[in-house]
Order: structure tokens, then C-alpha cells, then sequence
């Protein structure tokens, strides 16, 4: 008596759920402060539309609920209805929450910005199946696809492109979630093995176990009473073609995804550049800090309370010291110059981190504001 083909291969949730799955429960509404909130790693190379913020903000409908993980309180989609909701002047906004992973958060937001709102261009598409595939490589060419809003040659293209070092499995899990080996001809190598071990297996069964379907376990079944190879020749030489065909895939190939090629024309779009005023020596010119913090020294918000006046305290400090440091580098001995070198970065990281602290919050507070980007120490 035959035992039972065993099942060696396994499902995985659907494509639309490979995120969402995680999640405790997406459909809880809450209010959360706005200012608790962090921005989003956005999907898009150019960050938020301010004319689409705009539109949000003026439109007299709610806004609906936005998305965000509910460990890091970052926001995974929705950054235009966070920044239109702080110019209607709210302090709170609705949220949905969000747990899984830090891949599987970007997955999501990929998922989330090609369903619904503004399109993605096509460069931002792109530029998200690569990190796709780098964080899921597990997943075929069309799940990509599909959340991408691209085709599954493109996605191939990409992958031929990005993934040639890093190494890759030998199974990919579909749109429907089902297991499926990346090389077909294996499948029917296994199934002709387990017809052979065990003659009496249900063609379903040894589909389930070899990862392929019941009509090619038909199939092999028949080509080993036949006599003839598993491997259908013709299969073996479109194998051989398949990976010369995948690189000449066309990049521009791609779905037309709930208007996903409705900002094509802009792909190539160039953010003008900032220039900064120069002084005769060539150098960047940059306001004096001392009189910025005479002007915020004037500022009652920061005057009337304990812990503004702590912080117009340290930025005088550091505005009248930032005159002496050069001739207070010339005194320094030999002995201790190593020593203030370590304070000077480790107070230059600790101003950086309060410079993001303050961007991430003026992001939200002030979205239409033109602001200079923040250069690392």
C-alpha cells in the first residue's frame, strides 16, 4: 500500500495580502496628534505635491483616515492629508494602524499609493520594484508587478538589472500566494520521481508536492507512459531563451494602473535648483547667527515660558561662540586636541539630530515652506 505523496510545498497569503496580513486590525479608526507623527519613506523620488496638497485643503470633504505603523508612528500613507490637514488648522488627525515589518511597511505604502491618490510616476514605480525585489526577492515578477503598477517583464528587466550579484531562491510565491519553483523543468523532475516512487498518487497530490499543477502532473504522467522525458524539449530550449528574452525586455512596458501613466510626462522632471547666495570669496553666504537669534530672543512664545528661554539660552552660547572658535582653535594644546575634536562632532551630531527632530516637525506644521536641506556633520 502507497503512502501519501507529503506536501513540499507551502502557500503564502496573496499579493494584496502580503502586508496587510500583519496587521492587528486595519479597520480601527483613532485620533492621534498630528505633531506625533513622523513622515513617511515615501514611494516617491520628489517628495509631496504641494499643489495637490493644496487641492486637499481646500476641498470642503473629510479627509480620509491615513495609514501609519503603530510601533514608530511613522506614516506609511497619507503624507498629502497630514500636510493638508495641518493648513485647515487641525492639531489631530485619524489613523489607521499598521504592524509588520520594515520591508513590509514600504511594500504597503507602494500597494496603497498605485491603488488610489495621486499616481506614482514612472520612475517612482521603478525605483519600487528595485527595493521590492531587494527586501521580497521571494516574489515572482507579476506580485511585483502588480503592487508596483508595473508589468512583469519590466519587473524581470529590473530584477536582470539589480539582483545579478545577490543570490536568488529557487521558488517564488505568486499573486495568488502559491509556491511555485523558478525553474518549471525541477517541478516535473520531482513529480516524474514520486509517479515513479509511488504509481497509485493522485495526480493532485503530486502537484501539490512537486509545486506545479495538475494538469503538467497529467502531463508528466503521460509522457512516463509514453517513454518519453518529463522535460518537454521544447520547454528545455525556451528555458535556454527565457533568460536572453528577460533582457531585452522593454522598460517601458508597463500597467496602466489606476492612471499610473498619467504622470509619464513628468518621469524626467528636474526639481529647480536652490542656489545659494555666494559671498566674493566664492563660498555659500549664510545669515549671521547671532542677529537670527537676536530676532527669536524677541519672540514672546519662546520669552514666556521655561523651556524656550533654555533653548534661546544655548543658541546665544553657541551664536557668541561661533565668533570666538576661531581664535580659541589657536590656543588649544597639543595634549587636548584630539579630545575636542571627539566633543566637537559628538555636539555637532547632537545639534544635527535636533535640526531633524525640528524638520520633521516643520514638515507637517508649515508643508508649504521652501526649507534648506539639512547637511550632515
Amino acid at each position: 500500500m502507497s503512502q501519501p505523496v507529503s506536501n513540499a510545498a507551502s502557500s503564502h497569503p496573496p499579493v494584496d495580502d502580503l502586508a496587510a496580513h500583519t496587521s492587528s486590525d486595519d479597520t480601527v479608526v483613532v485620533s492621534v496628534p498630528m505633531l506625533s507623527l513622523r513622515p513617511a519613506d515615501s514611494p516617491r523620488l520628489n517628495g509631496e505635491d504641494k499643489a495637490h496638497i493644496m487641492r486637499l485643503a481646500e476641498a470642503e470633504t473629510p479627509l480620509p483616515p491615513i495609514l501609519v505603523d503603530r510601533r514608530s508612528l511613522q506614516v506609511i500613507d497619507g503624507m498629502h492629508r497630514l500636510m493638508a490637514a495641518s493648513l485647515r488648522g487641525q492639531e489631530t488627525i485619524d489613523v489607521v494602524f499598521f504592524e509588520g515589518s520594515e520591508a513590509d511597511i514600504f511594500l504597503r505604502a507602494v500597494q496603497e499609493n498605485v491603488r488610489h491618490g495621486l499616481p506614482l510616476s514612472r520612475a517612482d514605480r521603478r525605483a519600487a520594484a528595485e527595493r521590492i525585489i531587494a527586501s521580497h526577492p521571494h516574489l515572482s515578477d507579476r506580485a511585483i508587478g502588480q503592487t508596483a503598477g508595473l508589468a512583469a517583464k519590466t519587473v524581470a528587466a529590473i530584477r536582470k538589472i539589480s539582483g545579478e550579484s545577490a543570490p536568488q531562491p529557487s521558488v517564488r510565491v505568486g499573486r495568488d500566494g502559491r509556491v511555485r519553483p523558478l525553474d518549471g523543468r525541477a517541478g516535473r523532475r520531482r513529480a516524474a520521481e514520486l509517479l515513479a516512487d509511488q504509481p497509485n498518487a493522485s495526480l493532485r497530490d503530486v502537484a501539490r508536492a512537486a509545486g506545479i499543477s495538475p494538469a503538467t502532473a497529467f502531463d508528466v504522467r503521460k509522457r512516463l507512459e509514453c517513454g518519453e522525458s518529463p522535460v518537454p524539449e521544447k520547454a528545455a530550449g525556451r528555458a535556454g531563451r527565457s533568460g536572453a528574452a528577460r533582457t531585452g525586455a522593454s522598460p517601458d512596458n508597463e500597467v496602466a494602473d489606476h492612471g499610473a501613466g498619467q504622470h509619464d510626462s513628468t518621469a524626467g522632471h528636474v526639481p529647480p535648483l536652490c542656489i545659494e547666495p555666494r559671498s566674493a570669496s566664492g563660498k555659500p553666504s549664510r545669515p549671521d547667527p547671532a542677529a537670527t537669534v537676536e530676532k527669536l530672543m524677541r519672540d514672546p512664545s519662546l520669552r514666556n515660558s521655561e523651556q524656550g528661554k533654555s533653548m534661546l539660552r544655548l543658541l546665544h552660547i553657541n551664536a557668541v561662540g561661533a565668533k570666538q572658535l576661531p581664535d580659541a582653535t589657536e590656543t588649544v594644546p597639543p595634549h587636548c586636541v584630539a579630545i575636542i575634536v571627539q566633543l566637537a562632532q559628538q555636539y555637532a551630531s547632537m545639534w544635527q539630530d535636533c535640526a531633524r527632530e525640528l524638520d520633521r516637525r516643520a514638515r507637517i506644521v508649515d508643508p508649504l515652506a521652501s526649507r534648506p536641506p539639512i547637511r550632515s556633520a
